[in-house]
């Protein structure tokens, strides 16, 4: 993997005007659209299937009715686009979602300068970046360590898949970058295998539904 934070530059007010600022990726591995709408608890009836402008248009002329969202495959994941909606950082929606498999999701505000990150094994929280708490391991004397304390749906496993990224990630030539900066892009990367581009975005067409607020 020889992706960078500014890799992810591309995702732009210039280029994505109203996603740029808010937004949310998910992804979950083995599901289809179909199978993840149904999961989410949405009628396939009611879905449509819709471009990204689409979508972004949906999502804001609903916005006080419903959460909007966009699902498409992608190998063997499953990838939602969410702007004006975080049902990818909700934990009572992800954890259940996450049943049988791994899930991998990152959420960006910018007007509240809020950022999340969760990957997610069988209903297990594995690691996280919290806004306002930073990242919930890191590596100290060359180890990854836990800096949350133990908490409810939190796994013990030490998320060393991630260990050659976090430290790229901390490299002086990369210091302190925010998460929607790059480090969510190149986690994600990581450990589903996918490589966010503007042709994914701009060329999928999305199974779009929503959830009620």
């Amino acid at each position: 993997m020889n992706a960078t934070p500014d890799d992810y530059s591309w995702l732009s007010r210039e280029r994505f005007p109203e996603l740029a600022d808010v937004y949310c990726f998910t992804y979950v591995r083995g599901l289809t659209p179909e199978e993840l709408v149904t999961r989410l608890g949405v009628r396939l009836e009611g879905c449509s299937r819709m471009t990204l402008d689409e979508l972004i248009r949906y999502s804001y002329s609903s916005f006080y009715e419903e959460q909007a969202f966009g699902a498409v495959s992608v190998g063997d994941w499953v990838l939602i686009v969410e702007t004006n909606g975080g049902l990818g950082v909700t934990e009572e929606i992800i954890l259940p979602l996450s049943e049988g498999t791994r899930l991998v999701s990152h959420f960006y505000l910018e007007v509240k300068g809020m950022d999340y990150f969760y990957w997610i094994e069988d209903g297990k929280i594995r690691f996280e970046f919290a806004h306002q708490e930073g990242y919930s391991h890191w590596i100290e004397d060359g180890k990854i360590q836990r800096f949350f304390p133990h908490m409810e749906n939190y796994s013990e496993e030490m998320p060393d898949e991630l260990a050659e990224t976090m430290e790229r990630i901390d490299s002086p030539i990369y210091p302190h970058s925010e998460p929607h900066e790059g480090p969510s892009f190149l986690l994600a990367e990581r450990l589903t295998g996918i490589t966010m581009t503007p042709q994914l975005l701009e060329e999928s067409t999305y199974l779009c539904g929503g959830v009620p607020r």
